[in-house]
């Protein structure tokens, strides 16, 4: 496990997902992210430790190892503040409660797929990005 580095499980096979994670990648100027697919083992064993239920829970998550985990707009809104030019609307959207957030957060990861579509298997990463990733 990659040491003070925050860790984003997110939907493998979802577009939308693997763009979030693209965007993410581009702008973590102070390299805090580390990746992985719910899919993935690695992704199955940190979901499996903190008892998160899938299949209520199947977007993006934020661990923050040791400290705590993130899921759904709270989620997103943890990745925003570490990104610059991010964390000044991140803040802002955060005053925003956490069940109208998650209501909008919902809708569109129910949708995700139909607007965004899906991918047969898992993202590959890049030679240049594969230290990025969880094994």
């Amino acid at each position: 496990m990659a040491l003070g580095k925050k860790i984003i499980l997110f939907d493998g096979v979802c577009n939308l997902c693997n763009g979030f994670v693209q965007f993410v990648i581009k702008r973590d100027t102070n390299d805090c992210f580390r990746y992985a697919s719910l899919q993935s083992d690695i992704g199955k064993q940190l979901i499996s430790e903190r008892n998160i239920d899938t299949k209520k829970i199947d977007s993006v998550l934020v661990i923050e190892p040791g400290v705590a985990y993130y899921i759904k707009s709270d989620a997103a809104l943890q990745v925003g503040r570490h990104l610059k030019g991010y964390r000044t609307i991140s803040k802002v959207l955060n005053l925003i409660p956490r069940g109208l957030r998650n209501i909008i957060y919902d809708f569109i990861a129910r949708y995700r797929y139909a607007w965004f579509g899906k991918k047969d298997a898992c993202m590959i990463p890049t030679p240049e990005l594969k230290a990025k990733f969880l094994d």
